[in-house]
């Protein structure tokens, strides 16, 4: 689907069933670490939001050889029911999650965060971007009666704050802390729950915020690496994380950002080349 070489085959995953949540289209991360986990043996199925989404997600989900794609919308409670007990009909087990939703009025996502944050807007961004993952997860614990993986998709606005971001950021930081408690919860059930923290990667999510160009340069040039997240980077990091290489991980926000995270004032000679 894509003209992107193809990934190097391996069998980290070979016999392990997942569920991918959140593809919106090719240039997704989420489709990024679906390609990545399905090159190294995993069996995957898929969800979409509406009758438009799936025109986007299916030939995708297709393509990696899906026979699981089923309609799902966090929102609803009965949508939710359906969705996994599609994927439970047709699977005894799962073995990892992968979340990667979240969504605001794009309204929101330009100047104050005081002036542009209604109270509905606030509990429905929170509602899908944050509450999804925990609900998600509960239901997906259900079907992991050996352990497992879960990763869900965080972002530095969630610890820092970012131009324009705004309540997407104070969704994000809910969706970390629920990353931790649910990974106290399903510890002793063998199952592992982290966040990957990816730097900005060129999505339709990222188009939505007013200054995106604005944060893909500064990020760039302010990173160690003086380069932009590649995708692949952090698909790799989905792949350790949900597979045995990631024994023992659990809690974690693992940031994929070029090194951006741990800078507090960007080398001068940055701005200059």
């Amino acid at each position: 689907m894509t003209d992107e070489p193809a990934l190097p085959k391996g069998e980290l995953l070979k016999g392990r069933r997942g569920l991918i949540m959140g593809v919106a289209n090719k240039n997704s991360i989420a489709w990024a670490i679906a390609q990545q986990l399905s090159a190294q043996g995993a069996e995957l199925a898929f969800t979409f939001v509406n009758e438009a989404m799936e025109r986007r997600v299916r030939p995708l989900a297709e393509s990696l050889g899906a026979k699981i794609i089923v309609e799902c919308d966090v929102l609803k409670d009965d949508s939710m029911d359906r969705a996994f007990a599609a994927v439970a009909k047709a699977w005894p087990s799962l073995d990892f999650l992968v979340h990667a939703i979240a969504f605001t009025d794009r309204t929101a996502l330009e100047g104050s965060f005081v002036e542009n944050t209604t109270r509905q807007n606030f509990k429905d961004t929170m509602d899908v971007s944050a509450f999804s993952f925990v609900d998600a997860a509960k239901r997906a614990s259900k079907m992991m009666p050996k352990g497992g993986s879960m990763v869900t998709l965080t972002y530095l606005g969630a610890e820092r704050t970012i131009p324009n971001y705004n309540v997407m950021g104070v969704a994000k930081a809910a969706l970390e802390a629920s990353m931790r408690y649910i990974a106290r919860d399903l510890g002793p059930a063998g199952i592992r729950v982290n966040a990957i923290s990816a730097g900005p990667i060129k999505t339709l999510a990222a188009a939505g915020i007013s200054s995106g160009r604005h944060m893909f340069s500064f990020n760039r040039l302010a990173s160690p690496l003086r380069d932009d997240t590649d995708v692949k980077g952090v698909a790799g990091a989905a792949l350790y994380l949900l597979s045995d290489l990631g024994a023992s991980c659990t809690g974690e926000v693992l940031h994929v950002d070029a090194g951006f995270h741990i800078v507090g004032m960007p080398d001068e000679a940055a701005f200059k080349e």
